[in-house]
């Protein structure tokens, strides 16, 4: 009679086929150790539970989950070369952030999931430290996620990563865009590079028409490439929550630019102009433009263009929110206003009318 294989002959043929249980243990007790170190009081349940458990905060009166899903999409290629792993995990979570502040939630709880082949303890847990890193920079737990290895469906090396975030906020203070008026300024809040949209088309530019290094220079931003291209998504939470109660809508922008953005908390009978001679464009977009000989319509389509974030708001508003954007490191500039007319977006220099 043959002898039964044991539990270690399946995990060698389990080895074999892309999935190494050994790296998958690993690295679940590593990311255990960072999940610990990001709950709160909120916290409930056990760390490595099937499901994540946090509290709604107590003391609210109609409280309303936000949730949100998203990537950094191909950010994760420029990752890879560079052997660069926790900013990205710091971007899902940033990037989430934003998406739920927009509707002046509090984010309270964040899932995350890695999936590739053949990927290493290491680079696995590199990600979930950026992603702890950004939950503790904003009080939130980690309360789960899910890393899998899917040979076969990924080459090996390939991966990708999302996540979940769970925030709340009093049902009549959220949020919807419909307080804005015409005769509302704009508040542009500067981004820190790409963020994480339009990196097909820049790595394309970058890499291959320009053929730059990962770790070479680019152009006149000051930068290397890879520092350049990893910068982290920036979050605008403590630039923004000290006004949240004066600003009429806020838009986070991403892939679509910022006609694609903004017009999606425009109501009815509101249209925003934006003064494109209110900023200058920062260098590595400038770079973008001239390698990649990409028409200004299409970098306002797929870049944000130094434009992170854009704040409705009555014009006596504009002072606190400045000055609360300063004090937590923003660059704020008036970047155009709202006017009567169907819900959209226009661009035209020097726009701003006189007050």
């Amino acid at each position: 009679m043959s002898e039964q294989p044991g539990a270690g002959s399946v995990a060698r043929a389990y080895a074999a086929a892309g999935v190494d249980l050994d790296v998958a243990e690993d690295a679940k007790a590593r990311i255990g150790e960072l999940v610990r170190g990001t709950r709160t009081p909120l916290s409930a349940g056990r760390v490595g539970a099937f499901g994540g458990m946090v509290r709604v905060p107590p003391g609210m009166r109609r409280p309303v989950l936000v949730m949100s899903t998203d990537g950094v999409g191909t950010k994760v290629l420029v990752a890879l070369e560079a052997q660069r792993f926790d900013t990205v995990g710091e971007d899902l979570v940033n990037h989430s952030v934003n998406d739920i502040l927009v509707h002046a939630a509090r984010p309270i709880a964040f899932m995350d999931y890695i999936a590739g082949a053949s990927l290493p303890a290491a680079m696995i847990a590199g990600v979930v430290e950026g992603i702890a890193r950004g939950c503790r920079a904003h009080g939130m737990a980690l309360a789960g996620g899910e890393t899998a290895q899917m040979p076969g469906l990924y080459n090996p090396g390939t991966w990708d990563l999302a996540g979940t975030i769970v925030g709340v906020v009093e049902e009549d203070e959220a949020l919807h865009g419909d307080r804005i008026r015409p005769g509302d300024l704009l508040l542009g809040y500067a981004s820190t590079g790409l963020h994480t949209n339009g990196y097909t088309l820049a790595r394309r530019i970058i890499f291959e028409r320009a053929g730059l290094q990962i770790d070479g220079p680019l152009a006149d931003t000051g930068l290397r490439v890879a520092d350049a291209l990893l910068a982290v998504h920036r979050s605008y939470c403590t630039a923004v929550q000290p006004v949240l109660k004066l600003v009429h809508g806020l838009a986070h922008i991403t892939g679509g630019g910022i006609a694609g953005n903004l017009v999606r908390v425009l109501p009815a009978g509101a249209a925003a102009v934006v003064d494109t001679g209110s900023w200058e464009l920062p260098p590595l977009f400038r770079f973008l433009q001239q390698a990649g000989t990409v028409s200004t319509d299409e970098m306002r389509e797929v870049f944000n263009l130094g434009v992170g974030l854009i704040a409705v708001l009555p014009a006596h508003a504009v002072p606190p929110a400045v000055d609360a954007a300063r004090a937590a490191g923003v660059a704020t500039w008036v970047m155009g206003e709202i006017v009567a007319g169907d819900a959209s977006v226009r661009f035209d220099r020097a726009s701003i009318s006189a007050r």
